[in-house]
């Protein structure tokens, strides 16, 4: 399934979820240098003699104060300070705004970017209440929202039934990186202001007089400092947030607005009124548009009082996909967006294909029993969006949902409709059960002929040297490492699971493909070997299926050859197979770089960050053996396997790629294509973030 990807970045990395570990951070072939993500140079340094317990003392604990800890560590509270991170801020405050919607207290949202780069956000709900706060003497409640984190009213449950925020952290978060905030509260017949500069009070609250109004209003614009002077909000993105939010709640209007002077994309309007009364089922309308479809959506929305929530949904199958995508499925919980999925995901793939099932042993249909949701999912475009009490998300950002009541209503609420939706329309419900039916015959076809093409491909495999191939005749599970020269392919053969782990050698640097010729690339034994190996051909004629690998890992040196072999390889599938990429195939190895030992206790480390983290904890005061590894060669095989290989203690970064292809291609082309000059203008541009400590010489 395609999902949408949760960075503009020109590739975004994340954790295998099949793997134990959340990876480190991963360069993209020749990353933009920047301040937040640039990592230290790696010098080899002799082991440096313990501490002194007088480096030590109390003075050296810091304790940071109100929004201090947002400042310093932005990463932990929006995920970073990029340009995902940046929206962030305004999805944050957009969230308490539709809370107070939801909640049943505010009909009409604004949403407003003027020249000046300041967002706007209004919502006509109660207000921010204003008066002291008991626990704070001498603030009011406004103010104490906005410093404290960790405050709010959707803890309980008594105010908000369901909300988007939980921990109280959001609007703070917001308040503490932008430069410049004001709020005003509209609130029992008075208006209320009060001004705030990177989290800090500009006086106290104000009483501006009396009104009719009722509301909050939050005009805020980001800090150059966390962000970058060049960093602003970008109306394009800002109004597909809104529209989306618009048709998650049926019963708001969302009205935006932007200075024409910003917008660049003729596909942004300058003002709109965005309510769809329909909900997901507009939603859904507007994405499939005239595309072919196997039956008419399915939607619905139903709502249980108490404590249970409320589900939306709608689904359709088209048999030419979506786009670029044979289908997707986007879900959401209280109107957050989840783009890894989550429970409620789980819930809905499950019911639809219980479903389903139980209709084909209804006709008598026994080939039923060969469905599998990848079957139901394949080529549906499918919209979830469900609403509980207390939910759980991972992390701050809420890109997963993980609670587990969630599966449980979604399969509750669900499961009538679709059995009634199904009995009631024959005619359509057997279309789309042959449909899938198809689906799941391809897939074991496509199995089988796998199996069969991968025997025959290994024999007919001539890499004298090279390839040491796993034994196992099936592509599930199996792995294809790509190794840095013979030394590291040694070891890495030692090292391996022979039943399922494969090597393959690579002579130093490959080929940039980036700036070659066709012939060029067609020529290169070196490539040639690896397409082999894949089994795959490629793009346009590449297929998943052919792939003999479920995963492909590129495992390279701790260093800067490794990391620029690594982005060579990067750049080669994305330009001769990108589908391997997001069919999420693609990997990197995360070999250590240290090995810190002291006595019979070793530990291993991933760069310089985490040796110093490792010597300021279990090795505290301890008289320590520092060694550094030149190469994967140079580790012993069982360290590599301990490290590295083996599934139960390796961590892997996924190569993932945004959906913005344009900005792919143009920093791929200025970064790893032919014109020298357009590289050197990069390395001008960016300058100004290096400094000396950074440089590798």
């Amino acid at each position: 399934m395609s999902k949408p990807a949760p960075s503009d970045d020109l590739f975004s990395l994340m954790a295998s979820p099949q793997e134990p570990a959340r990876p480190e951070p991963v360069p993209a072939p020749a990353p933009a240098p920047a301040p937040a993500a640039k990592p230290a140079a790696v010098k080899a340094e002799p082991a440096a003699p313990a501490p002194s317990s007088g480096d030590y003392s109390a003075a050296s604990i810091e304790v940071l104060e109100g929004l201090e800890p947002v400042r310093k560590r932005p990463g932990m509270y929006i995920g970073g300070t990029d340009e995902r991170a940046l929206h962030h801020l305004f999805a944050e405050v957009l969230d308490n705004s539709m809370d107070e919607a939801v909640a049943g207290f505010a009909k009409t949202i604004r949403v407003e970017l003027d020249q000046d780069g300041f967002l706007t956000v209004f919502d006509d709900g109660r207000g921010i209440p204003v008066d002291p706060h008991p626990r704070h003497p001498g603030k009011s409640a406004l103010e104490v929202v906005m410093t404290v984190l960790h405050s709010g009213g959707k803890f309980s449950g008594k105010v908000y039934e369901t909300s988007g925020g939980l921990h109280g952290v959001g609007v703070s978060v917001v308040n503490a990186l932008s430069d410049w905030l004001d709020v005003t509260v509209w609130r029992e017949g008075q208006e209320w202001r009060q001004q705030f500069s990177r989290g800090q009070p500009q006086g106290p609250i104000e009483l501006i007089g009396p009104t009719k109004k009722r509301g909050t209003q939050i005009r805020f614009r980001p800090d150059p400092e966390i962000f970058g002077d060049a960093a602003a909000f970008k109306p394009s993105r800002l109004y597909r947030m809104a529209r989306s939010k618009a048709y998650l709640f049926r019963g708001v209007h969302i009205r935006w607005k932007c200075d024409p002077a910003r917008i660049t994309d003729p596909n942004t309007p300058t003002e709109a009124d965005l309510h769809f009364p329909n909900g997901l089922a507009d939603f859904l309308a507007e994405r499939v548009g005239s595309q072919e479809t196997v039956t008419p959506t399915f939607s619905g929305r139903v709502e249980r009082k108490g404590e249970a929530g409320a589900v939306e949904w709608a689904v359709t199958w088209s048999p030419a996909g979506f786009g670029d995508a044979d289908g997707f499925i986007q879900s959401y919980c209280n109107t957050v967006p989840t783009p890894d999925g989550g429970t409620h995901e789980a819930g809905f793939r499950a019911t639809l294909t219980r479903g389903l099932k139980a209709y084909a042993e209804l006709v008598g249909e026994k080939r039923g029993g060969l469905i599998t949701a990848e079957d139901v999912i394949a080529n549906a475009g499918a919209l979830v969006s469900v609403f509980i009490k207390n939910p759980e998300f991972q992390g701050q950002t809420k890109d997963r949902l993980s609670s587990a009541s969630a599966t449980r209503l979604v399969e509750g609420i669900l499961r009538d409709p679709f059995d009634h939706w199904l009995t009631e329309s024959p005619k359509q419900a057997n279309a789309l059960l042959a449909f899938v039916i198809e689906r799941a015959e391809e897939r074991l076809k496509r199995r089988k002929d796998k199996e069969v093409q991968r025997a025959s491909a290994t024999r007919k495999l001539r890499l004298p040297g090279k390839l040491a191939d796993c034994s196992q005749q099936s592509s599930d599970g199996a792995e294809l490492f790509l190794v840095e020269g013979d030394s590291a392919g040694g070891s890495a053969k030692q090292a391996r699971n022979r039943a399922n782990q494969a090597i393959l050698p690579l002579r130093g640097k490959i080929l940039n493909v980036a700036s070659a010729a066709a012939d060029k690339l067609r020529q290169n034994q070196e490539l040639s070997d690896l397409m082999l190996a894949l089994g795959a051909q490629p793009h346009p004629r590449f297929r998943v299926e052919d792939l003999r690998y479920e995963r492909i890992v590129i495992m390279t040196d701790a260093d800067v050859d490794g990391a620029h072999i690594a982005s060579l390889l990067i750049t080669f599938f994305y330009r001769t197979m990108p589908e391997l990429i997001r069919s999420g195939r693609l990997y990197l190895a995360q070999p250590p770089l240290y090995r810190i030992t002291s006595g019979k206790e070793s530990a291993y480390a991933r760069d310089d960050a985490h040796k110093d983290e490792l010597l300021a904890g279990p090795f505290k005061g301890k008289k320590v053996e520092i060694g550094r590894f030149k190469g994967l060669g140079e580790m012993m095989p069982a360290q590599l396997k301990e490290t590295t290989m083996d599934p139960s203690k390796r961590t892997l970064a996924r190569v993932t790629l945004p959906q913005s292809e344009d900005e792919i291609e143009d920093l791929v082309e200025r970064l790893m294509g032919k014109k020298a000059e357009a590289r050197f203008r990069f390395i001008q541009d960016n300058a100004a973030f290096m400094t000396a400590e950074e440089l590798d010489v």
